[in-house]
């Protein structure tokens, strides 16, 4: 199992989501999303960075892409952005039953719930609890069709503890997480992992193959 340290960065205590990007960029964890879990149907590995810290309230993390295909038809919250050029955050509480996910296209478009399982019990964030979910493309934020070339994009996203089920005031020593890199309806269809996922077939809702976030 990976893990790592999520450092506070006081910093990113009230501070506009773009600002933190550099922030991020200078002073937080990286690390990188590179397992191919199945590297005999799914080979494409764009490469794909994350820089991660938290301030007093929330999680800050930076994803930097590089590959060779983009994509972003969908604009509306909880749209199915996973077909989209797509980076994901998984996350749960040490002791919990239900994990949250939350999805990004490249320009910023989330996919958000609370669930059990791919299929059980999910609990889709409401308006509201989306609206504060700070996001920070480097794209824009209007849809386009597939596009082909060399492409490089930045996405900077802010999500509250309590949207993870955490106490923002009383946080634990760690917490269970996975980071992804997918684009289910592309032409370079990938799915990478941060933490190794021993499954036959592609499925990132397998909570038991998180690795540990370590707050600092």
């Amino acid at each position: 199992m990976k893990s790592l340290i999520i450092k506070y960065l006081p910093d990113l205590n009230d501070i506009d989501t773009e600002s933190a990007a550099t922030i991020l960029e200078e002073s937080a964890q990286r690390d990188v999303i590179e397992t191919l879990n199945w590297p005999n149907e799914y080979p494409y590995k764009p490469i794909t960075y994350f820089n991660i810290a938290r301030s007093k309230d929330s999680i800050f993390i930076k994803y930097s892409v590089q590959g060779s295909m983009l994509r972003a038809i969908y604009s509306n919250d909880q749209d199915p952005v996973h077909e989209d050029s797509c980076v994901e955050f998984f996350c749960m509480p040490v002791g919990a039953d239900k994990y949250t996910n939350f999805e990004f296209n490249c320009i910023g478009t989330c996919s958000a719930s609370s669930r059990k399982g791919r299929n059980e019990e999910v609990v889709p964030f409401t308006v509201e609890e989306m609206q504060t979910i700070k996001r920070f493309p480097t794209l824009g934020r209007r849809a386009f069709n597939e596009m082909e070339g060399m492409f490089e994009w930045e996405l900077t996203v802010v999500i509250p503890f309590n949207l993870m089920g955490i106490d923002s005031k009383h946080l634990p020593e760690k917490m269970f997480a996975n980071f992804y890199k997918c684009a289910d309806g592309t032409d370079s269809m990938h799915f990478l992992s941060w933490n190794p996922i021993k499954t036959d077939k592609p499925d990132f809702h397998r909570p038991e193959f998180f690795g540990e976030l370590i707050f600092d």
